[in-house]
């Protein structure tokens, strides 16, 4: 049996912390900005350390685990 666990975790939180797509820390012009769908160097460095803290949370920390098969 695979684990999915770690996929479907990661493929969720990438497409959530997508940089402008839901949310953009730091905005442009405000801290916190919502669907504005651009992005900068600051945002993609905050949003990828944010992206590692709540993989290793997830699945070191929680342990997520989905058996899918026989």
């Amino acid at each position: 049996m695979a684990d999915w666990g770690p996929v479907f975790v990661a493929v969720v939180l990438f497409i959530l912390l997508t940089p402008g797509l839901i949310v953009q820390i730091p905005g442009r012009m405000r801290v916190v900005e919502f669907g504005n769908l651009q992005t900068s160097g600051a945002s993609i460095l905050v949003h990828s350390i944010i992206y590692f803290g709540l993989v290793a949370i997830f699945l070191l920390a929680i342990g997520v685990h989905v058996y899918i098969g026989s």
